[in-house]
Protein backbone atom coordinates (compact mmCIF):
# COMPACT_ATOMS: atom_id res chain seq x y z
CA UNK A 1 0.00 0.00 0.00
CA UNK A 2 1.32 3.84 -0.84
CA UNK A 3 2.31 5.42 2.10
CA UNK A 4 0.56 8.61 3.01
CA UNK A 5 3.40 10.78 3.82
CA UNK A 6 3.57 13.49 1.35
CA UNK A 7 0.64 12.11 -0.61
CA UNK A 8 -2.03 14.44 -2.13
CA UNK A 9 -5.08 13.38 -2.40
CA UNK A 10 -6.42 16.26 -5.04
CA UNK A 11 -3.50 15.36 -7.36
CA UNK A 12 -6.23 14.87 -9.89
CA UNK A 13 -8.20 17.79 -9.91
CA UNK A 14 -5.72 19.99 -11.81
CA UNK A 15 -6.37 17.92 -14.93
CA UNK A 16 -10.25 18.75 -14.91
CA UNK A 17 -9.97 22.76 -13.49
CA UNK A 18 -11.31 24.93 -16.35
CA UNK A 19 -13.05 22.40 -18.41
CA UNK A 20 -15.10 20.31 -15.09
CA UNK A 21 -14.94 23.43 -12.86
CA UNK A 22 -13.67 26.67 -12.32
CA UNK A 23 -13.70 27.56 -8.80
CA UNK A 24 -11.43 26.75 -5.98
CA UNK A 25 -12.94 23.13 -4.71
CA UNK A 26 -15.27 21.21 -8.08
CA UNK A 27 -19.44 21.09 -6.82
CA UNK A 28 -20.38 17.53 -5.41
CA UNK A 29 -22.00 17.56 -9.12
CA UNK A 30 -18.80 18.48 -11.15
CA UNK A 31 -17.20 15.84 -8.29
CA UNK A 32 -19.25 13.34 -9.61
CA UNK A 33 -18.95 14.21 -13.32
CA UNK A 34 -15.09 14.00 -12.61
CA UNK A 35 -15.55 10.74 -10.96
CA UNK A 36 -17.39 9.39 -13.95
CA UNK A 37 -14.93 10.31 -16.55
CA UNK A 38 -12.23 8.80 -14.77
CA UNK A 39 -13.97 5.68 -13.65
CA UNK A 40 -16.85 5.50 -16.16
CA UNK A 41 -17.29 1.55 -15.79
CA UNK A 42 -16.60 0.87 -11.84
CA UNK A 43 -19.48 -0.32 -9.92
CA UNK A 44 -20.97 2.87 -7.94
CA UNK A 45 -24.35 1.99 -6.03
CA UNK A 46 -24.98 -1.38 -4.36
CA UNK A 47 -27.36 -3.10 -2.57
CA UNK A 48 -28.87 -6.66 -1.79
CA UNK A 49 -32.26 -5.94 -2.82
CA UNK A 50 -32.63 -8.65 -5.80
CA UNK A 51 -34.29 -12.05 -5.77
CA UNK A 52 -33.84 -13.59 -2.92
CA UNK A 53 -31.55 -10.78 -1.37
CA UNK A 54 -29.02 -10.86 -4.69
CA UNK A 55 -26.76 -7.89 -5.23
CA UNK A 56 -27.75 -5.10 -7.77
CA UNK A 57 -24.97 -3.11 -8.47
CA UNK A 58 -24.68 0.22 -10.88
CA UNK A 59 -22.01 1.69 -12.25
CA UNK A 60 -20.52 5.40 -12.26
CA UNK A 61 -21.52 5.73 -15.83
CA UNK A 62 -25.75 3.96 -15.03
CA UNK A 63 -25.77 6.30 -12.15
CA UNK A 64 -25.03 9.01 -13.37
CA UNK A 65 -27.55 9.00 -16.31
CA UNK A 66 -30.44 8.68 -13.62
CA UNK A 67 -29.14 11.45 -11.36
CA UNK A 68 -29.14 13.72 -14.80
CA UNK A 69 -32.20 12.45 -16.12
CA UNK A 70 -34.07 12.93 -12.48
CA UNK A 71 -32.46 16.53 -12.57
CA UNK A 72 -33.64 17.59 -15.60
CA UNK A 73 -37.36 15.97 -14.58
CA UNK A 74 -37.29 18.11 -11.11
CA UNK A 75 -36.09 21.86 -13.27
CA UNK A 76 -38.86 21.12 -16.08
CA UNK A 77 -41.62 20.49 -13.25
CA UNK A 78 -40.37 23.58 -11.12
CA UNK A 79 -37.29 23.16 -9.46
CA UNK A 80 -35.87 26.89 -9.65
CA UNK A 81 -31.71 26.98 -8.19
CA UNK A 82 -31.82 27.46 -4.60
CA UNK A 83 -34.81 25.48 -4.13
CA UNK A 84 -35.12 22.80 -1.39
CA UNK A 85 -35.59 18.94 -2.04
CA UNK A 86 -36.46 17.07 0.96
CA UNK A 87 -35.19 13.63 1.15
CA UNK A 88 -36.16 11.21 3.73
CA UNK A 89 -36.13 6.85 3.86
CA UNK A 90 -33.61 4.07 4.31
CA UNK A 91 -30.36 4.03 3.21
CA UNK A 92 -30.46 3.08 -0.87
CA UNK A 93 -29.30 3.37 -4.43
CA UNK A 94 -32.82 5.71 -4.93
CA UNK A 95 -31.90 7.93 -2.00
CA UNK A 96 -28.71 8.63 -3.49
CA UNK A 97 -29.95 9.36 -7.10
CA UNK A 98 -32.40 11.88 -5.68
CA UNK A 99 -30.09 13.46 -3.15
CA UNK A 100 -27.28 14.20 -6.41
CA UNK A 101 -30.28 14.90 -8.65
CA UNK A 102 -31.70 17.89 -6.19
CA UNK A 103 -27.96 19.42 -6.56
CA UNK A 104 -27.53 18.11 -10.30
CA UNK A 105 -30.83 20.84 -10.55
CA UNK A 106 -28.98 23.34 -8.73
CA UNK A 107 -31.11 23.03 -5.86
CA UNK A 108 -30.78 22.22 -1.66
CA UNK A 109 -31.24 19.17 -0.48
CA UNK A 110 -32.41 18.49 2.97
CA UNK A 111 -32.00 15.06 3.86
CA UNK A 112 -34.33 14.09 6.92
CA UNK A 113 -34.21 11.41 9.27
CA UNK A 114 -36.57 8.62 8.44
CA UNK A 115 -36.74 7.46 12.28
CA UNK A 116 -39.07 10.57 13.22
CA UNK A 117 -42.50 10.06 13.19
CA UNK A 118 -44.84 12.49 10.66
CA UNK A 119 -45.72 15.22 12.69
CA UNK A 120 -42.04 15.73 13.54
CA UNK A 121 -40.70 15.67 9.79
CA UNK A 122 -43.39 17.67 8.78
CA UNK A 123 -42.54 20.19 11.65
CA UNK A 124 -38.96 20.35 9.74
CA UNK A 125 -40.20 20.47 6.25
CA UNK A 126 -42.42 23.61 7.74
CA UNK A 127 -39.35 25.46 7.91
CA UNK A 128 -37.44 23.84 4.86
CA UNK A 129 -40.56 24.06 2.62
CA UNK A 130 -39.50 21.64 -0.09
CA UNK A 131 -40.65 21.94 -3.40
CA UNK A 132 -40.57 18.28 -4.20
CA UNK A 133 -40.26 15.69 -0.84
CA UNK A 134 -38.64 12.00 -2.10
CA UNK A 135 -40.08 9.13 0.85
CA UNK A 136 -39.60 5.76 1.32
CA UNK A 137 -43.03 3.44 1.44
CA UNK A 138 -43.74 3.60 4.47
CA UNK A 139 -44.63 6.84 5.15
CA UNK A 140 -45.41 7.08 1.19
CA UNK A 141 -49.19 7.11 1.37
CA UNK A 142 -49.56 9.55 4.90
CA UNK A 143 -47.25 12.15 2.53
CA UNK A 144 -48.81 11.69 -0.98
CA UNK A 145 -52.64 11.78 0.69
CA UNK A 146 -52.33 13.97 3.23
CA UNK A 147 -53.02 17.89 3.44
CA UNK A 148 -49.87 19.04 4.73
CA UNK A 149 -47.89 19.10 1.62
CA UNK A 150 -50.42 20.58 -0.55
CA UNK A 151 -50.62 23.14 2.25
CA UNK A 152 -46.78 23.60 1.74
CA UNK A 153 -47.10 23.47 -2.15
CA UNK A 154 -44.90 20.22 -2.07
CA UNK A 155 -44.97 17.64 -4.50
CA UNK A 156 -44.10 14.15 -3.16
CA UNK A 157 -42.80 10.87 -4.99
CA UNK A 158 -41.30 7.57 -3.79
CA UNK A 159 -37.59 5.83 -3.91
CA UNK A 160 -39.91 2.35 -3.47
CA UNK A 161 -40.55 0.98 -6.53
CA UNK A 162 -43.78 -0.27 -5.05
CA UNK A 163 -45.60 3.19 -6.12
CA UNK A 164 -44.38 3.30 -10.04
CA UNK A 165 -45.84 5.87 -11.59
CA UNK A 166 -44.17 8.11 -8.69
CA UNK A 167 -41.10 6.12 -8.63
CA UNK A 168 -37.76 8.31 -8.44
CA UNK A 169 -36.21 5.89 -11.63
CA UNK A 170 -39.28 6.40 -13.57
CA UNK A 171 -39.41 10.05 -13.59
CA UNK A 172 -39.24 11.31 -17.01
CA UNK A 173 -39.29 14.71 -19.01
CA UNK A 174 -38.99 14.77 -22.37
CA UNK A 175 -37.98 18.19 -22.81
CA UNK A 176 -34.50 19.55 -21.51
CA UNK A 177 -34.91 21.81 -18.85
CA UNK A 178 -33.01 24.93 -18.04
CA UNK A 179 -30.44 24.79 -15.42
CA UNK A 180 -28.65 27.29 -12.93
CA UNK A 181 -25.87 25.15 -11.89
CA UNK A 182 -24.57 25.94 -8.22
CA UNK A 183 -21.44 27.35 -6.68
CA UNK A 184 -18.99 26.35 -4.72
CA UNK A 185 -19.87 28.87 -1.91
CA UNK A 186 -23.86 27.87 -2.01
CA UNK A 187 -25.55 26.20 0.18
CA UNK A 188 -25.81 22.42 -1.08
CA UNK A 189 -27.85 21.13 1.99
CA UNK A 190 -29.63 21.62 4.90
CA UNK A 191 -29.08 19.11 7.63
CA UNK A 192 -31.26 19.10 10.83
CA UNK A 193 -29.57 18.72 14.41
CA UNK A 194 -32.70 19.73 16.45
CA UNK A 195 -36.07 20.81 16.22
CA UNK A 196 -38.52 18.19 15.63
CA UNK A 197 -40.83 18.94 18.19
CA UNK A 198 -40.06 22.94 18.85
CA UNK A 199 -38.19 25.23 16.85
CA UNK A 200 -35.96 23.31 13.89
CA UNK A 201 -31.85 24.50 13.71
CA UNK A 202 -30.91 23.34 10.38
CA UNK A 203 -27.04 23.17 9.45
CA UNK A 204 -26.84 25.13 6.18
CA UNK A 205 -23.24 23.35 4.59
CA UNK A 206 -22.11 24.32 0.87
CA UNK A 207 -20.53 22.23 -1.47
CA UNK A 208 -17.01 24.02 -0.75
CA UNK A 209 -17.91 22.76 2.83
CA UNK A 210 -18.40 18.83 1.86
CA UNK A 211 -16.11 18.86 -0.92
CA UNK A 212 -12.99 19.87 1.29
CA UNK A 213 -13.44 18.14 3.86
CA UNK A 214 -14.00 15.41 2.49
CA UNK A 215 -10.58 15.91 0.95
CA UNK A 216 -8.85 16.85 4.14
CA UNK A 217 -10.20 13.77 5.67
CA UNK A 218 -8.28 11.85 2.76
CA UNK A 219 -4.55 13.60 4.03
CA UNK A 220 -4.67 10.98 6.65
CA UNK A 221 -5.83 7.70 5.16
CA UNK A 222 -5.31 6.71 1.40
CA UNK A 223 -8.44 6.05 -0.55
CA UNK A 224 -8.55 3.76 -3.16
CA UNK A 225 -11.04 3.56 -6.35
CA UNK A 226 -11.16 -0.50 -5.62
CA UNK A 227 -12.52 0.32 -2.30
CA UNK A 228 -15.67 -1.01 -0.94
CA UNK A 229 -17.51 1.45 1.34
CA UNK A 230 -20.29 -0.09 3.70
CA UNK A 231 -23.36 2.43 4.24
CA UNK A 232 -24.71 0.74 7.57
CA UNK A 233 -25.37 4.00 9.35
CA UNK A 234 -28.46 6.19 8.45
CA UNK A 235 -26.97 8.37 5.32
CA UNK A 236 -29.20 11.51 6.36
CA UNK A 237 -26.67 11.70 9.10
CA UNK A 238 -23.54 14.28 8.66
CA UNK A 239 -20.94 11.25 9.22
CA UNK A 240 -22.50 8.62 7.29
CA UNK A 241 -23.58 11.24 4.38
CA UNK A 242 -19.73 12.68 3.97
CA UNK A 243 -17.12 9.61 5.50
CA UNK A 244 -19.19 7.17 3.53
CA UNK A 245 -21.04 8.40 0.54
CA UNK A 246 -19.39 11.64 -0.07
CA UNK A 247 -15.91 10.06 0.43
CA UNK A 248 -16.68 7.17 -2.04
CA UNK A 249 -17.85 8.92 -5.09
CA UNK A 250 -14.77 11.38 -4.56
CA UNK A 251 -12.36 8.52 -5.40
CA UNK A 252 -14.61 6.10 -7.63
CA UNK A 253 -15.13 3.51 -5.15
CA UNK A 254 -18.44 1.52 -4.35
CA UNK A 255 -21.08 1.88 -1.80
CA UNK A 256 -22.72 -1.03 -0.49
CA UNK A 257 -26.36 0.64 1.14
CA UNK A 258 -27.38 -1.13 4.29
CA UNK A 259 -30.90 -0.78 5.16
CA UNK A 260 -31.30 -2.47 8.29
CA UNK A 261 -29.06 -3.21 11.46
CA UNK A 262 -30.59 -6.73 11.56
CA UNK A 263 -27.37 -8.58 12.97
CA UNK A 264 -27.86 -11.37 9.89
CA UNK A 265 -28.19 -8.78 7.33
CA UNK A 266 -25.28 -6.95 8.49
CA UNK A 267 -23.16 -10.32 8.66
CA UNK A 268 -24.70 -10.93 5.02
CA UNK A 269 -23.54 -7.73 3.46
CA UNK A 270 -19.98 -7.45 5.17
CA UNK A 271 -19.22 -10.86 3.81
CA UNK A 272 -21.03 -10.89 0.47
CA UNK A 273 -20.06 -7.21 -0.25
CA UNK A 274 -16.29 -7.58 0.75
CA UNK A 275 -16.32 -4.25 2.69
CA UNK A 276 -13.10 -2.76 2.46
CA UNK A 277 -14.32 0.27 4.55
CA UNK A 278 -16.13 -0.03 7.30
CA UNK A 279 -17.42 3.00 9.46
CA UNK A 280 -19.50 3.07 12.56
CA UNK A 281 -20.63 3.80 15.82
CA UNK A 282 -18.95 3.32 18.92
CA UNK A 283 -22.09 0.72 19.89
CA UNK A 284 -21.28 -0.97 16.45
CA UNK A 285 -17.84 -1.63 17.56
CA UNK A 286 -18.19 -2.48 20.52
CA UNK A 287 -20.89 -5.33 20.08
CA UNK A 288 -18.10 -6.75 17.67
CA UNK A 289 -15.47 -6.70 19.63
CA UNK A 290 -16.95 -8.27 22.74
CA UNK A 291 -18.36 -11.01 20.10
CA UNK A 292 -15.00 -11.93 19.41
CA UNK A 293 -14.12 -12.00 22.35
CA UNK A 294 -16.58 -14.12 23.51
CA UNK A 295 -15.68 -16.52 20.56
CA UNK A 296 -12.26 -16.73 21.42
CA UNK A 297 -12.59 -17.47 25.44
CA UNK A 298 -15.26 -19.90 24.35
CA UNK A 299 -12.37 -21.96 23.27
CA UNK A 300 -10.62 -21.99 26.25
CA UNK A 301 -8.08 -20.60 28.40
CA UNK A 302 -4.76 -21.91 27.28
CA UNK A 303 -6.11 -20.75 23.79
CA UNK A 304 -7.41 -17.27 25.23
CA UNK A 305 -4.19 -16.69 26.53
CA UNK A 306 -2.12 -17.56 23.61
CA UNK A 307 -4.00 -15.40 21.46
CA UNK A 308 -4.10 -12.35 24.01
CA UNK A 309 -0.46 -12.48 23.69
CA UNK A 310 -0.13 -12.82 20.47
CA UNK A 311 -2.39 -9.63 19.96
CA UNK A 312 -0.25 -8.20 22.40
CA UNK A 313 3.00 -8.68 20.63
CA UNK A 314 1.77 -7.87 17.17
CA UNK A 315 0.76 -4.82 18.50
CA UNK A 316 3.80 -3.79 19.33
CA UNK A 317 5.18 -4.54 15.91
CA UNK A 318 2.59 -2.34 14.28
CA UNK A 319 3.11 0.45 16.23
CA UNK A 320 7.03 -0.01 16.47
CA UNK A 321 7.64 -0.91 12.69
CA UNK A 322 4.51 0.30 11.09
CA UNK A 323 4.08 -3.60 9.71
CA UNK A 324 0.55 -5.36 10.02
CA UNK A 325 1.28 -9.08 10.78
CA UNK A 326 -2.22 -9.42 12.49
CA UNK A 327 -4.19 -9.47 9.58
CA UNK A 328 -2.65 -13.27 8.31
CA UNK A 329 -2.14 -14.16 11.86
CA UNK A 330 -6.11 -13.58 12.59
CA UNK A 331 -7.33 -14.39 9.90
CA UNK A 332 -9.42 -17.29 11.09
CA UNK A 333 -10.81 -14.99 13.46
CA UNK A 334 -11.82 -12.32 11.46
CA UNK A 335 -13.67 -14.23 8.80
CA UNK A 336 -15.71 -15.58 11.06
CA UNK A 337 -16.47 -12.13 12.43
CA UNK A 338 -16.86 -11.18 8.49
CA UNK A 339 -14.62 -8.52 8.47
CA UNK A 340 -11.63 -10.19 7.06
CA UNK A 341 -11.72 -7.97 3.78
CA UNK A 342 -11.97 -4.76 6.15
CA UNK A 343 -8.75 -2.94 5.27
CA UNK A 344 -9.91 0.13 7.59
CA UNK A 345 -12.35 0.47 10.66
CA UNK A 346 -13.21 4.27 11.12
CA UNK A 347 -15.74 5.06 14.26
CA UNK A 348 -16.47 8.19 14.97
CA UNK A 349 -20.28 9.54 16.75
CA UNK A 350 -18.56 9.45 20.35
CA UNK A 351 -15.61 8.56 22.16
CA UNK A 352 -14.38 4.76 21.74
CA UNK A 353 -12.80 3.25 25.07
CA UNK A 354 -9.08 2.82 24.11
CA UNK A 355 -9.08 -0.77 24.81
CA UNK A 356 -11.88 -1.20 21.61
CA UNK A 357 -9.40 0.78 19.45
CA UNK A 358 -6.36 -0.63 20.37
CA UNK A 359 -8.52 -4.26 20.51
CA UNK A 360 -9.18 -4.04 16.58
CA UNK A 361 -5.38 -2.54 15.99
CA UNK A 362 -4.14 -6.04 17.95
CA UNK A 363 -6.52 -7.87 15.18
CA UNK A 364 -4.53 -6.43 12.13
CA UNK A 365 -7.08 -3.80 11.14
CA UNK A 366 -6.29 -0.14 10.59
CA UNK A 367 -8.79 0.89 12.90
CA UNK A 368 -8.84 4.60 13.79
CA UNK A 369 -11.38 7.18 14.89
CA UNK A 370 -12.44 10.65 14.06
CA UNK A 371 -14.00 13.04 15.55
CA UNK A 372 -16.41 16.36 13.94
CA UNK A 373 -19.80 18.20 13.98
CA UNK A 374 -22.94 18.39 11.58
CA UNK A 375 -21.70 22.27 11.61
CA UNK A 376 -18.14 21.26 10.65
CA UNK A 377 -19.18 19.14 7.72
CA UNK A 378 -18.53 17.14 9.92
CA UNK A 379 -14.75 15.85 10.71
CA UNK A 380 -12.41 18.24 12.12
CA UNK A 381 -10.20 15.49 13.56
CA UNK A 382 -8.97 11.91 11.91
CA UNK A 383 -6.24 9.72 13.32
CA UNK A 384 -3.79 8.89 10.27
CA UNK A 385 -3.59 5.10 10.12
CA UNK A 386 0.65 5.19 10.13
CA UNK A 387 0.48 7.29 13.29
CA UNK A 388 -2.43 6.60 15.43
CA UNK A 389 -2.65 7.46 18.90
CA UNK A 390 -5.35 5.36 21.06
CA UNK A 391 -6.54 7.90 23.64
CA UNK A 392 -7.03 10.77 20.72
CA UNK A 393 -10.50 11.15 18.58
CA UNK A 394 -7.82 12.85 15.75
CA UNK A 395 -4.94 14.65 14.68
CA UNK A 396 -5.99 18.06 13.04
CA UNK A 397 -6.20 18.83 8.87
CA UNK A 398 -3.39 20.98 8.80
CA UNK A 399 -3.58 23.30 5.81
CA UNK A 400 -7.41 22.70 6.24
CA UNK A 401 -7.98 24.07 9.42
CA UNK A 402 -6.71 25.87 12.51
CA UNK A 403 -8.04 24.57 15.91
CA UNK A 404 -7.37 26.01 19.42
CA UNK A 405 -8.75 25.93 22.89
CA UNK A 406 -10.96 28.33 24.52
CA UNK A 407 -10.21 29.42 27.90
CA UNK A 408 -8.30 26.45 29.42
CA UNK A 409 -8.08 25.45 32.78
CA UNK A 410 -4.89 24.19 34.74
CA UNK A 411 -4.64 20.82 32.49
CA UNK A 412 -5.14 22.64 29.19
CA UNK A 413 -8.86 21.69 28.73
CA UNK A 414 -11.31 24.11 27.54
CA UNK A 415 -13.78 24.26 24.70
CA UNK A 416 -12.91 23.14 21.60
CA UNK A 417 -12.60 26.05 18.68
CA UNK A 418 -12.26 25.66 15.25
CA UNK A 419 -11.54 27.94 11.81
CA UNK A 420 -11.72 26.28 8.00
CA UNK A 421 -12.90 25.55 4.89
CA UNK A 422 -14.99 22.78 6.17
CA UNK A 423 -16.70 25.09 9.18
CA UNK A 424 -20.66 25.96 8.25
CA UNK A 425 -22.09 29.12 6.47
CA UNK A 426 -24.70 29.19 9.53
CA UNK A 427 -27.65 27.96 10.43
CA UNK A 428 -30.68 28.20 8.24
CA UNK A 429 -32.89 31.63 8.73
CA UNK A 430 -31.47 31.74 12.59
CA UNK A 431 -28.85 34.36 12.35
CA UNK A 432 -29.29 34.55 16.45
CA UNK A 433 -28.53 31.29 16.90
CA UNK A 434 -25.49 31.26 14.06
CA UNK A 435 -23.76 34.51 16.17
CA UNK A 436 -23.99 32.69 19.41
CA UNK A 437 -21.56 29.90 18.10
CA UNK A 438 -19.00 31.92 16.21
CA UNK A 439 -16.49 34.00 18.61
CA UNK A 440 -16.31 37.74 17.60
CA UNK A 441 -12.72 36.79 15.41
CA UNK A 442 -14.78 33.85 13.50
CA UNK A 443 -14.07 30.82 15.41
CA UNK A 444 -16.41 28.09 15.59
CA UNK A 445 -17.30 27.14 18.94
CA UNK A 446 -17.83 23.38 19.01
CA UNK A 447 -19.49 22.85 22.69
CA UNK A 448 -16.90 20.23 23.19
CA UNK A 449 -14.17 19.70 25.56
CA UNK A 450 -10.04 18.43 24.99
CA UNK A 451 -7.44 19.84 24.82
CA UNK A 452 -4.28 19.06 22.39
CA UNK A 453 -1.08 17.77 22.16
CA UNK A 454 2.25 18.83 21.46
CA UNK A 455 1.51 17.34 17.90
CA UNK A 456 -1.57 18.46 17.74
CA UNK A 457 -3.23 15.44 18.68
CA UNK A 458 -7.05 16.29 20.17
CA UNK A 459 -7.99 14.77 23.23
CA UNK A 460 -11.93 14.76 24.03
CA UNK A 461 -13.20 15.39 27.42
CA UNK A 462 -17.09 15.80 27.25
CA UNK A 463 -19.31 18.26 26.34
CA UNK A 464 -19.55 21.73 27.82
CA UNK A 465 -23.27 21.13 29.04
CA UNK A 466 -22.72 17.78 30.00
CA UNK A 467 -19.54 18.73 32.71
CA UNK A 468 -20.28 18.04 36.37
CA UNK A 469 -18.43 20.10 39.13
CA UNK A 470 -18.09 18.00 42.56
CA UNK A 471 -17.84 19.64 45.75
CA UNK A 472 -14.17 19.57 45.92
CA UNK A 473 -14.14 21.65 42.84
CA UNK A 474 -13.08 19.13 40.27
CA UNK A 475 -14.30 18.89 37.19
CA UNK A 476 -15.71 15.47 35.76
CA UNK A 477 -16.57 14.65 32.18
CA UNK A 478 -19.41 11.68 32.46
CA UNK A 479 -18.14 10.71 28.70
CA UNK A 480 -14.91 9.76 30.06
CA UNK A 481 -16.29 7.34 33.20
CA UNK A 482 -18.92 5.71 30.69
CA UNK A 483 -15.84 4.71 28.13
CA UNK A 484 -14.65 2.74 30.82
CA UNK A 485 -17.70 0.48 30.34
CA UNK A 486 -17.95 0.32 26.58
CA UNK A 487 -16.05 -3.82 26.65
CA UNK A 488 -18.43 -4.48 29.63
CA UNK A 489 -21.16 -7.26 27.59
CA UNK A 490 -23.59 -7.53 31.22
CA UNK A 491 -24.26 -3.87 30.78
CA UNK A 492 -26.56 -2.90 27.64
CA UNK A 493 -26.23 1.20 28.36
CA UNK A 494 -25.12 2.97 30.97
CA UNK A 495 -25.32 6.86 31.57
CA UNK A 496 -23.26 8.64 34.06
CA UNK A 497 -24.92 11.90 35.54
CA UNK A 498 -24.92 14.17 38.73
CA UNK A 499 -26.64 14.04 41.56
CA UNK A 500 -27.23 16.03 44.66
CA UNK A 501 -25.81 13.44 47.32
CA UNK A 502 -26.27 15.79 50.66
CA UNK A 503 -28.76 18.22 50.70
CA UNK A 504 -27.52 20.35 53.55
CA UNK A 505 -24.66 21.25 51.68
CA UNK A 506 -25.82 20.58 47.93
CA UNK A 507 -22.89 18.50 47.72
CA UNK A 508 -22.85 16.75 43.70
CA UNK A 509 -21.69 12.83 43.59
CA UNK A 510 -22.00 10.26 40.43
CA UNK A 511 -24.67 8.42 39.94
CA UNK A 512 -24.88 5.72 36.89
CA UNK A 513 -28.10 5.06 35.33
CA UNK A 514 -27.75 1.26 34.00
CA UNK A 515 -30.02 -0.82 31.40
CA UNK A 516 -28.68 -4.40 32.30
CA UNK A 517 -27.97 -6.66 28.77
CA UNK A 518 -30.26 -9.66 27.87
CA UNK A 519 -27.48 -12.15 28.29
CA UNK A 520 -26.90 -11.40 32.07
CA UNK A 521 -30.50 -11.69 32.81
CA UNK A 522 -30.44 -14.91 30.98
CA UNK A 523 -27.57 -16.34 33.02
CA UNK A 524 -29.52 -14.98 36.02
CA UNK A 525 -32.80 -16.93 35.07
CA UNK A 526 -34.20 -13.67 34.91
CA UNK A 527 -36.53 -12.15 32.91
CA UNK A 528 -37.54 -8.06 32.25
CA UNK A 529 -40.76 -7.90 34.12
CA UNK A 530 -38.81 -8.80 37.76
CA UNK A 531 -37.44 -6.51 40.00
CA UNK A 532 -34.31 -4.92 39.58
CA UNK A 533 -33.67 -2.32 42.09
CA UNK A 534 -32.20 -4.65 45.20
CA UNK A 535 -32.41 -7.72 43.09
CA UNK A 536 -29.16 -9.90 42.11
CA UNK A 537 -29.14 -7.76 39.24
CA UNK A 538 -28.23 -4.69 41.43
CA UNK A 539 -25.63 -6.43 43.23
CA UNK A 540 -23.90 -8.02 39.93
CA UNK A 541 -23.99 -4.02 38.56
CA UNK A 542 -22.50 -2.66 41.55
CA UNK A 543 -19.71 -5.41 41.37
CA UNK A 544 -18.59 -4.06 37.91
CA UNK A 545 -18.73 -0.58 39.00
CA UNK A 546 -17.07 -0.80 41.98
CA UNK A 547 -14.06 -2.62 39.66
CA UNK A 548 -14.33 -0.06 37.55
CA UNK A 549 -14.83 2.37 40.62
CA UNK A 550 -10.53 1.49 41.21
CA UNK A 551 -8.98 2.29 38.00
CA UNK A 552 -10.76 5.89 38.03
CA UNK A 553 -9.68 8.76 39.92
CA UNK A 554 -11.37 9.41 43.62
CA UNK A 555 -13.83 11.91 42.53
CA UNK A 556 -14.83 10.51 39.16
CA UNK A 557 -16.09 7.19 41.14
CA UNK A 558 -19.53 6.13 40.94
CA UNK A 559 -21.56 6.13 44.10
CA UNK A 560 -24.85 5.41 43.22
CA UNK A 561 -26.64 2.75 40.86
CA UNK A 562 -29.38 3.08 39.65
CA UNK A 563 -30.73 -0.10 37.11
CA UNK A 564 -33.04 0.93 34.86
CA UNK A 565 -36.55 -1.26 33.59
CA UNK A 566 -36.65 -0.16 30.29
CA UNK A 567 -33.81 1.06 27.79
CA UNK A 568 -32.56 4.90 27.40
CA UNK A 569 -33.99 6.75 24.14
CA UNK A 570 -31.11 6.72 21.69
CA UNK A 571 -30.38 9.05 18.94
CA UNK A 572 -30.09 6.83 14.95
CA UNK A 573 -26.44 7.01 15.69
CA UNK A 574 -27.05 5.04 19.08
CA UNK A 575 -26.13 7.66 21.24
CA UNK A 576 -28.07 7.95 24.37
CA UNK A 577 -30.03 11.53 24.95
CA UNK A 578 -29.17 12.84 27.80
CA UNK A 579 -31.77 14.65 30.06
Amino acid sequence: MQSIKNYDPCYFLPEFKGTEYTGEWPTLPELFNITTKRFPNNACFTDFEGPNGSRNSLTYSECRENIVSLANFLAANGLKHGDRVAVTGKNSPEWATAYLAALYAGGIVCPLDYALHENELENLMNTARPKFLFVDDEKYAHFAEGEFTKSIGCKVYSLSPKHREEYVYNLKSPEKAEIIPAREDETAAILFTSGTTGVPKGVMLSHKNLVSDCFAAQTHMILYNTDVFYALLPIHHAYTMLAVFIETISVGAEIVFGKSLAVSRMLKELEEGRITMLLGVPLLFNKLAAGIIKGIRDKGPVVYGIMRFLMSLLYVIKKLFRLNPGKHVFKAVLKQAHISTVRIAICGGGPLAPSVFKFFNQLGIDFVQGYGLTETSPIIALNPIEHFKIHSVGHIFEGYEEMKILDPNEDGIGEIAVKGSMVMQGYYNMPEETAKVFTQDGWFKTGDLGWLDKENYLMLSGRAKNMIVTEGGKNVYPEEIEDAFQLETDIEQIMVRGYVANEATRSEELEALIYPAEDMLKRLGLDRSAKMQGSQVQTELEAIVSKINKGLQPYQRITKVTVLDKPLEMTTTKKIKRF
